[in-house]
């Protein structure tokens, strides 16, 4: 597997790490698949004790290429949706990997995507996954988001050109408890905490919307 600096377009699909120590590098997709862990034989290392020594692998089938995870400790994510099975990638998806690395999918001859400052450049509300710090309007939120509010907000702030729905934020905000007697009144009361936080320090500016009969989405 080769990383290398390569020009806008590619012929091969490529993945690019858009944070963490390996941000701005580059991995053409030429082989079967692209072994992803903290393991020196893996095709992608990461040096994070998040992540597991074989922890997810990104692999090409006849319909293209697909993530899965391998079983890994703290999981892997698709655009903010935590991996139960092998997923299909398409171009602008985001793999992340614990949470501790980031990894852009770029398809077959597509734009590369900007960067971290790039596209925060027009962006009103930031965050750091690795420290779990966020910024609106360079003013940081503090004290810091609860852990629920915190990966509801995250769960948007990776998805933010798509509506998120209620069962993707039970699956990603409680995860561990399989979202068994999570009720919509729940899923709610969480959207307006998180609201509520976000507009101590921005009041004019809504960024949870709702998405009537389909779920909410962050305007940012």
């Amino acid at each position: 597997m080769e990383r290398a600096m390569i020009p806008e377009a590619s012929e091969v699909p490529i993945l690019v790490a858009q944070s963490g120590p390996l941000q701005g590098s580059h991995w053409r997709l030429e082989g079967e698949a692209v072994l992803i862990g903290r393991g020196e034989d893996c095709d992608i290392v990461v040096a994070d004790r998040q992540i597991s020594r074989y922890h997810a692998r990104v692999k090409r089938t006849s319909e293209g290429f697909m993530v899965e995870d391998l079983g890994s400790k703290n999981g892997t994510h698709l655009n903010g949706v935590l991996l139960r099975s092998p997923s299909p990638l398409q171009d602008g998806d985001v793999i992340q990997v614990a949470f501790a690395l980031e990894l852009a999918y770029v398809g077959r001859e597509a734009t590369m995507p900007l960067s971290r400052e790039e596209r925060g450049q027009a962006a009103r509300l930031k965050m750091d996954a690795l420290s779990h710090r966020v910024w609106i309007g360079g003013q940081e939120l503090e004290p810091p988001l609860s852990p629920p509010q915190y990966r509801l907000l995250e769960l948007l702030y990776r998805n933010a050109s798509r509506v998120v729905s209620r069962a993707d934020i039970v699956e990603h905000v409680w995860a561990e408890e399989e979202g068994e007697g999570v009720s919509e009144q729940a899923v709610d009361a969480l959207v307006r905490r998180l609201r509520d936080r976000l507009g101590e320090v921005d009041p004019q500016h809504g960024y949870v919307v709702t998405v009537r009969g389909h779920g909410f989405r962050l305007d940012n």
